[in-house]
Order: structure tokens, then C-alpha cells, then sequence
């Protein structure tokens, strides 16, 4: 299996850049689209657990918006072959003095289907 095959970095970054366009403009439809949409998917949100997609689009309908100020870090993307993936970065936003920390786990299911979220965790620590 090939790690970072330049191609594949490309194309989940750009996925990536979309989702975090979608984070901060409040996309909700262009964020669902993004994350899979079935009962394995998970996200471990900062203060709040969602198992499935179901639970993800719901909470995201009543969710508070991250603040426009927020702010990417030490983004480090990672592929395995041709269709698995991780994200992680760090970010900042004027809303906390607390460092956030982001990890994604990203699959291209089907080529059609294009690369999906398949599980995140989000976390702020204090500033080291």
C-alpha cells in the first residue's frame, strides 16, 4: 500500500478545504453531504456524542454555528492507498482562549460516491 500518493493527498485535501468552507459558512447540506450517512459513522463532538447519521444531521439542525474566526493549524493529511484517509489539524477562533483539535477518518466508498467522513472527534484543550 502507497502513503501519500500526491493524487490522492490532492483530491482529500480538497475535500477537506470544502468541508471546512461548509464548517464555517454553516453549510448544513453541503456538511451532511460530506460526512457518510449510516449507522456506523460516529462523531465525538466536543461536548456531545452522535452514533450514526441520522444523529449527526439532527444535531447538526441545532447546533451553534463555529465561530467565522476559526482558524486551521498544523493540518496533516494522510492517505493509505487509493480511498482511506486522515485529517487532523489543530484550530483557533476568537469564541475560546482553548486550543481545538480535530481528527478525521475519510473513505472514498465508491468512486461515484466521491470521499466521505467516516468518523471525527473534536476536543479543545487548554493552550500548551
Amino acid at each position: 500500500m502507497e502513503v501519500n500518493q500526491p493524487d490522492i493527498v490532492a483530491q482529500v485535501q480538497a475535500a477537506f478545504v470544502e468541508y471546512e468552507r461548509a464548517l464555517v459558512e454553516n453549510d448544513i447540506e453541503a456538511m451532511n453531504a460530506l460526512f457518510w450517512h449510516t449507522p456506523e459513522t460516529v462523531r465525538y463532538g466536543i461536548a456531545e456524542v452522535q452514533h450514526g447519521g441520522e444523529a449527526i444531521r439532527a444535531w447538526r439542525e441545532r447546533c451553534e454555528p463555529v465561530p467565522k474566526s476559526r482558524k486551521l493549524h498544523r493540518t496533516v493529511v494522510t492517505t493509505f492507498g487509493t480511498d482511506f484517509a486522515t485529517v487532523s489539524t489543530e484550530f483557533t477562533s476568537d469564541a475560546t482562549p482553548l486550543l481545538g483539535r480535530q481528527m478525521q477518518t475519510w473513505a472514498r466508498l465508491s468512486p461515484a460516491d466521491g470521499w466521505k467522513i467516516v468518523a471525527a472527534h473534536v476536543s479543545l484543550i487548554a493552550m500548551p
